[in-house]
């Protein structure tokens, strides 16, 4: 399982559609964590293999997505990122919840627990 880019017009399908709902609706099956991250970006090239470990080990359970920050401007926009990487965790139920910088894998799991509610 591979982690998955978003264009916006997949954002609103999977994830929340800003356009239509003013308060959070997660549109997803699992929680989700988002990555918004830049191709010139070196903290976000240290962590995309880390997400795609997550992605395999995690499989089923959450779904992974990147966001180009570069290409997806109104996304980034809408989520007021101002620093690349910044994860966006979106629990099945309740708010989601962002973190910034390219976090280790084992605060990266532990996010994944506490905000996702989910354990390999």
């Amino acid at each position: 399982m591979m982690t998955e880019n978003l264009t916006k017009e997949t954002f609103l399908e999977k994830v929340f559609n800003f356009e239509e709902n003013k308060e959070w609706k997660f549109e997803g099956k699992k929680p989700a964590l988002i990555d918004f991250y830049a191709d010139w970006c070196g903290p976000c090239k240290m962590l995309a293999p880390v997400l795609e470990q997550l992605s395999n080990e995690y499989e089923g359970k959450i779904d992974i997505y990147k966001i180009d920050t570069e290409a997806e401007q109104e996304l980034s926009a809408a989520f007021g990122i101002r620093s690349i990487p910044s994860m966006l965790f979106c629990p099945a139920d309740g708010e989601p919840q962002m973190a910034n910088g390219a976090l280790p894998k084992a605060d990266l799991e532990r996010v994944i627990a506490e905000v996702l509610k989910v354990t390999k």
